[in-house]
């Protein structure tokens, strides 16, 4: 079993909605970035979602297109993403981690080394926001080095295309909680309700749902039909201007201690 297939067992054994924070890789900080790590498992993440910074992110709102632009213009590329992970791998060996963003730099890269070199460092998946299900075929050598490809689903996406997504399922199901960008305000949790118990009862994999998660109130409620909750922009937004370890790990416990607890107590 993978790190993430090994999570989410325990988290359903033990009857707890799993977290997963997204952070920008090299923002606020890159040279406190393993610390940022370790700061959000230290506050109650389950899985760390590591955005990969790219120049063109068409999936994201500002908050993030930001945070990748200030990490780019420090220098961060995807050699250094993984060495954060090669980094934090060294105390923490349980934690998934799954490099989210966009297929570009990894094409560049070289797929099969960047495969090569993700498994050695300790990422366990990737979701890629631009290769959907019907282009993953690109893909296969990072499934055959044993990376999983985490798909995305939407509230648009056709009941046909849906039995697809579920029946490729691995790792997780990635569902975006409404056509749009990441950090939108807007969550109607009664309008996703229905459909995310109706795709977990059809996916092979579990589901977590993310866009638009802002804090503890909607995490709580997402928690309530979903098996993990993603939040991103509210906690880049937060971070955004730390400038030392301490400040970055004060301003992740400030910010996700609430939400642990708050999904523990639903």
């Amino acid at each position: 079993m993978s790190r993430i297939d090994v999570r989410f067992a325990a988290l359903k054994a033990t009857h707890r909605t799993g977290l997963i924070p997204f952070v920008t890789a090299g923002d606020p900080s890159p040279q406190h970035m393993v610390a940022l790590m370790h700061a959000l498992v230290d506050a109650g993440a389950d899985l760390i979602e590591l955005g990969v910074p790219f120049s063109d992110p068409m999936a994201d709102g500002p908050v993030i297109q930001h945070a990748s632009e200030r990490a780019i213009a420090k220098g961060v590329g995807l050699n250094e993403v993984l060495g954060w992970v090669a980094a934090f791998r060294q105390r923490d060996a349980e934690t998934p981690i799954v490099l989210m963003g966009y297929l570009n730099p990894v094409e560049i890269h070289g797929y099969a080394r960047f495969a090569q070199e993700a498994v050695q460092a300790g990422v366990d998946g990737v979701l890629l926001v631009d290769c959907p299900l019907e282009e993953s075929a690109v893909l296969r050598p990072l499934r055959d080095a044993g990376l999983q490809q985490i798909l995305l689903a939407a509230p648009t996406t056709a009941p046909a295309r849906m039995a697809q997504l579920c029946g490729s399922a691995e790792g997780f199901l990635y569902y975006v909680s409404f056509a749009g960008i990441t950090g939108a305000a807007h969550l109607s949790t009664g309008d996703i309700a229905a459909r995310v118990a109706d795709i977990r009862s059809r996916a092979k994999a579990p589901v977590a749902v993310g866009f638009g998660i802002r804090d503890a109130a909607s995490a709580k409620a997402i928690a309530g039909f979903a098996d993990a909750v993603v939040i991103g922009s509210a906690l880049v937004e937060r971070l955004a201007g730390a400038t030392d370890a301490e400040e970055i790990t004060v301003r992740v416990q400030a910010f996700l201690a609430p939400i642990r607890a708050a999904l523990d107590a639903h």
